[in-house]
């Protein structure tokens, strides 16, 4: 993917990614903590995350075309590098987000659970719950750090720091 409607894909694309993953992040704790969350979400919460994963690699792929159309520099290689190591924390939202949806689906679907039962599973729901929080957690800052880095080799010389004033025709 290079181009969409005269635009590098790469400026489109990375606002699905800026939205999607935090966003994943966030429904995947609430949903791995509270399990009112879970049912309401339902399989809304793995299709959320795998739109959110399928949108990483498309992103990077059109990046990559748009590192070899700009000037070469470290403030690109350093965002370039940031940008590839997105893909395993959206790989991780998504697993976590199938094994919430799956767990709370299949403890919803055991009629008559006992309280032996529900004392079993907690240590699974505290260790899924820390274990997407973690994820989660990294997923965000990672998101973060390359908007972070693409945002500086984008304008790191595209402005003036001193307001120039009005521009006026002549």
């Amino acid at each position: 993917m290079s181009l969409i409607n005269g635009l590098p894909a790469h400026v489109l694309l990375v606002h699905i990614v800026v939205v999607l993953i935090p966003l994943t992040a966030l429904v995947l704790v609430a949903a791995a903590v509270w399990p009112r969350a879970a049912r309401r979400l339902g399989p809304l919460l793995p299709l959320l995350a795998l739109v959110a994963l399928a949108s990483v690699p498309l992103t990077t792929q059109a990046g990559e075309w748009l590192e070899r159309h700009v000037d070469d520099n470290a403030l690109v290689r350093r965002h370039t590098e940031l940008g590839d190591g997105l893909l395993p924390w959206a790989l991780g939202l998504f697993v976590l987000a199938v094994v919430v949806w799956w767990a709370h689906r299949h403890a919803s679907a055991e009629p008559g659970q006992g309280s032996g039962r529900r004392w079993s599973a907690l240590p699974v729901r505290i260790a899924v719950g820390l274990l997407s929080l973690v994820i989660a957690a990294g997923a965000v800052v990672d998101v973060y750090r390359i908007g972070d880095s693409g945002a500086k080799a984008a304008w790191h010389d595209g402005y003036s720091k001193t307001a120039t004033g009005p521009k006026r025709e002549s």
